[in-house]
C-alpha cells in the first residue's frame, strides 16, 4: 500500500480517542517491521523504516495527549470553588449597568441587581455564572445573557500552613485539585529547621483527622502520599528532633537528627573528642516516657534517637 494511502488511514484515526490511537501506533509497527523483509534494497528499507517511525513516534505522542486530555475531562472540572468571604467582580456582556463587586456573605449568597439574593458558595465559577444568567432570563432582565465572573480576592476556600515555613500563613485554594506539596511550595517550602515529617489535619464530615507524611516521599512515590487538600485543612511542619553532644568535643550543642543516624555518626557531627576528651568514655543518655533522662548502654552502631545526650568525658590519662 502507498504511504499516501496510509498517512490517509492514519489521519482518520485521529478521530479516535488516544486508546484506539495507540492501538493502531503499536499495529503499524507491527506491520512495518514485517514489511521490512520485502524492500528491494536494504538502504531504501532503512530509509522508509526512518520515516515511518518517525511518524508512529509523532502520533503517539498525539495519542498520550489526545489520552490526558481525556481523562481531564472525565475527571471533572478542576475550576476553583466559591466560598464564602471571597470577593467577585461580576459583568455582563452589553449591559455595562449590571456590573458589580459583591462579597459572598456568610450564609452563602450574592446580591445581584434586578435578580437580588443568590446562592453561589459551593459552585464553580462557571456554575456560578450559569445561574445568574439563568436568573436574569427567568426573570425577563436579559435574554440569553452571558455573564462573567472575575475573583478579586480568595478567602472563603483557603488552607493553613503553620509551624516551621518559610511564609506561615493561609492560602487560597485557587483549583479544586491542590495537593499538599502544592501548599509547602506556597508557604515557601519548609525552613531550615522544619521537620521532615509534617501532619495534615483534615475536616471531613465534622471529624477530624491527623496524617503524617513524610515530605520525601511526597515526590519520591508522588500521588500516593501528596494528597488532595481541601478548604479548612491544616499542614503543620513540626522542628526537626535534634539530639545533644557536649563535653569533650570539638563543636558541642544541638544538632540534626539525620534519618538512621547511629551513635558514631552523631560524635562525628559533634567533630568527635577534642585532645582532653576519650571516645572510650562516651556516656549516653535517653528520655524515657515521663521525661526523664537515664544512661543507657553506648554502642557506637545503635541508632540514635530524639533528645539523646551524647557525653564524652575526660580522658584520665
Amino acid at each position: 500500500m502507498p504511504w499516501g494511502k496510509r498517512s490517509a488511514i492514519f489521519s482518520r484515526t485521529t478521530l479516535c480517542d488516544g486508546r484506539g490511537i495507540a492501538a493502531a501506533s503499536l499495529a503499524a509497527v507491527v506491520f512495518v517491521d514485517s514489511g521490512r523483509l520485502n524492500q528491494r534494497s536494504s538502504q531504501t528499507t532503512v530509509n522508509v523504516t526512518a520515516t515511518v517511525r518517525r511518524h508512529l513516534c509523532a502520533l503517539m505522542v498525539f495519542a498520550l495527549g489526545w489520552n490526558s486530555a481525556a481523562t481531564l475531562a472525565e475527571g471533572g472540572s478542576a475550576e476553583y470553588v466559591l466560598g464564602a468571604g471571597d470577593v467577585v467582580h461580576i459583568t455582563v456582556f452589553n449591559n455595562p449597568e449590571l456590573a458589580t463587586d459583591a462579597r459572598i456573605s456568610e450564609t452563602g449568597a450574592i446580591s445581584f441587581p434586578l435578580i437580588g439574593n443568590i446562592p453561589v458558595v459551593g459552585l464553580t465559577i462557571s456554575q456560578a455564572q450559569d445561574a445568574i444568567a439563568k436568573k436574569l432570563g427567568e426573570g425577563h432582565f436579559v435574554a440569553k445573557a452571558q455573564v462573567n465572573i472575575l475573583p478579586t480576592l480568595l478567602v472563603g476556600s483557603q488552607v493553613t500552613v503553620v509551624g516551621h515555613v518559610n511564609r506561615p500563613g493561609r492560602y487560597p485554594l485557587q483549583t479544586i485539585n491542590t495537593h499538599v506539596s502544592d501548599a509547602l511550595a506556597a508557604a515557601g517550602g519548609v525552613d531550615a529547621v522544619g521537620a521532615d515529617t509534617i501532619i495534615l489535619i483534615q475536616h471531613r464530615d465534622g471529624k477530624e483527622a491527623r496524617k503524617p507524611l513524610d515530605v520525601t516521599e511526597l515526590f519520591v512515590k508522588g500521588s500516593q502520599q501528596d494528597e488532595l487538600v481541601q478548604g479548612g485543612d491544616t499542614l503543620y511542619v513540626p522542628r526537626e528532633p535534634v539530639f545533644y553532644v557536649y563535653g569533650e568535643v570539638e563543636k558541642p550543642g544541638a544538632c540534626r537528627l539525620e534519618r538512621h543516624m547511629t551513635v558514631m555518626q552523631g560524635l562525628a557531627v559533634g567533630g568527635f573528642a577534642n585532645e582532653k576528651g576519650s571516645e572510650r568514655r562516651t556516656q549516653m543518655y535517653r528520655q524515657d516516657d515521663d521525661g526523664k533522662m537515664h544512661e543507657v548502654e553506648v554502642n557506637l552502631t545503635d541508632m540514635l534517637k530524639p533528645n539523646d545526650v551524647i557525653f564524652v568525658r575526660l580522658r584520665i590519662f
